[in-house]
């Protein structure tokens, strides 16, 4: 009976230490899924205050958008002051990076190095935002640049920042999407928000997009930019929509790249 007893309390202890194990999994995942929330939420909180930045230097200008580049475009179109200086070459060091924030166009009116990067950024990054092209960076494709935002039609509706990080990050210039309905991407769909990214609008709200089509997160995955034709992805159309405000011929699956 004894020899019996202690058996089952073998097996009960064996049961025990079993759920305990999953149990401690399963918190894990949460407090880790917990934390990603939290990471994003000061990601949108960043967005925010540099789309008030964005505005309050319009204000401060006649309407005048600030300068979405960061100096890949500079010798080449005269949009002022970029809203970040050129901090994305590789040869660079951290100081070196963030004195071209500082110097940057948008600076004064945001103040804190912080609001450029995403938590989730790698380390040793500086930044991790981008100006879509359309907000007074560079058009594309007979697509319509924005100078002023009294030119902005729907602002609830069109992109400012989005939230570029993620694998072998590379910003220069803006980020961008073809605007004339070609179905794949320019520029690499960030993905580091679990398969998604984080967007601020003309209008000061700010959102957290999860991607919807497979080929959007393979792609994002991967390093460099053009992908191959993606037909039916709504992510895309969504994407140019936001970006450039309207899709300017039927969609294609071909078209001359910059």
């Amino acid at each position: 009976m004894s020899g019996r007893t202690r058996h089952f309390r073998r097996a009960d202890l064996s049961v025990a230490l079993l759920c305990a194990t999953v149990s401690a999994a399963c918190f894990g995942a949460i407090d880790m899924a917990g934390r990603e929330r939290a990471k994003r939420a000061v990601c949108l909180s960043n967005l925010k205050q540099l789309t008030l930045a964005w505005a309050r230097y319009a204000d401060d200008h006649d309407g005048n958008l600030v300068n979405g580049d960061t100096g890949e475009y500079t010798d080449l179109f005269d949009h002022g002051t970029p809203w970040v200086l050129r901090d994305w070459r590789s040869s660079m060091t951290v100081e070196e990076k963030e004195l071209a924030i500082h110097q940057g166009a948008l600076f004064p009116y945001t103040g804190y190095l912080r609001l450029y990067r995403c938590p989730l950024g790698d380390s040793g990054q500086t930044r991790s935002y981008a100006i879509v092209d359309s907000m007074n960076c560079k058009d594309w494709l007979g697509s319509t640049l924005i100078r002023n935002r009294s030119e902005i039609e729907h602002p609830a509706e069109r992109f400012v920042f989005i939230d570029a990080g993620g694998p072998q990050i590379l910003l220069t210039g803006g980020w961008s999407c073809y605007p004339d309905g070609t179905e794949r991407w320019w520029d690499r769909p960030p993905i580091q928000h679990n398969d998604g990214t984080t967007l601020s609008f003309a209008d000061g709200h700010v959102e957290y997009w999860q991607w919807e089509d497979p080929r959007t997160v393979e792609f994002g995955r991967q390093v460099g930019a053009f992908s191959a034709p993606q037909p039916g992805n709504q992510d895309i159309r969504n994407t140019q929509l936001g970006v450039w405000g309207q899709i300017t011929q039927e969609p294609t699956a071909s078209a001359e790249r910059r």
